[in-house]
């Protein structure tokens, strides 16, 4: 048996096998360059370990159920002027993570509402948080489930554990008096011990009809706004942008278009937990 030999069987049954598909290519490597003993070795194990990582992150894209994949440099804020790309820059320092805030991102269909979701829980995820999606009406059907089956406990674990909860489209369907009860009791236990991240089609002066109850949805609003930041976003539907361009549908210039009902800015709150009442 020759020595690459042997290297190869000691490193199949170590687990190692990033090392032993390119061992011979790193010894070539090695021969040609000279590098010290510690220097190989270190190319060696970076070759392992970045492998291993790679591995880790398709696993932790996969358990989040991503709708896509997609991130801010596929974002075009050209065409969305409204968002303040200084708050986008903000958010993608994953400092509302650290701190356990929420991101609110309001707006009519098409605008990026959910792109810009996907693209902080890719960023959170590669940063070593995990994170998870879901719709507001699959969440809320999941979790009545649960509780008719009387499982909801352990169900409700699931939007517990990942430190950043992405909640697609809320506002789109409304919810009944078990959908919104729920709701209210994920939003209370995931306050200040993980962030979410939701997007809605409706100001917050509507979430009323979306819960069935202003008592309620203002209950809702308080916990999720306590720590959070609100992008409103004001624009046109991506989707349609490129129907436009080719004449199928008329430029927004060439139409009336309804005033879109904007909801209230709030901006980031950064305050300390410790100086929280």
């Amino acid at each position: 048996m020759t020595p690459i030999e042997k290297l190869q069987g000691s490193l199949t049954t170590l687990g190692l096998k990033a090392i032993e598909a390119r061992l011979e290519a790193l010894l070539e490597h090695a021969a040609k360059s000279e590098p010290s003993y510690a220097d190989f070795l270190d190319e060696v194990l970076s070759c392992e370990s970045e492998a291993r990582r790679s591995r880790y992150l398709r696993a932790r894209l996969q358990l989040a159920h991503l709708p896509y994949l997609k991130n801010f440099d596929q974002f075009d804020f050209a065409f969305q002027p409204s968002i303040d790309e200084r708050q986008i820059r903000e958010l993608r320092s994953l400092r509302f993570v650290h701190e356990d805030s929420n991101v609110i991102f309001l707006g009519p269909p098409g605008v990026g509402k959910t792109h810009l979701s996907v693209s902080l829980a890719e960023a959170s995820i590669q940063s070593g948080f995990g994170a998870y999606f879901i719709t507001a009406h699959d969440l809320v059907t999941d979790l009545g489930r649960a509780y008719r089956e009387g499982r909801l406990d352990r169900r409700m674990r699931v939007y517990l554990a990942p430190r950043v909860l992405v909640i697609d489209e809320m506002g789109y369907l409304p919810l009944d008096d078990l959908g919104a009860t729920i709701f209210f009791q994920l939003v209370s236990a995931r306050y200040e011990r993980g962030s979410i991240i939701l997007t809605s089609n409706k100001s917050y002066g509507e979430w009323g009809s979306i819960f069935g109850d202003p008592i309620i949805a203002t209950a809702i609003l308080d916990r999720l706004l306590h720590h959070s930041t609100t992008i409103n976003i004001r624009g046109n539907s991506y989707r349609l942008k490129d129907r436009q361009r080719a004449g199928l549908l008329p430029r927004p210039e060439d139409q009336q278009v309804p005033p879109i009902v904007a909801a209230p800015t709030v901006g980031p709150n950064r305050r300390n937990k410790r100086d929280t009442a």
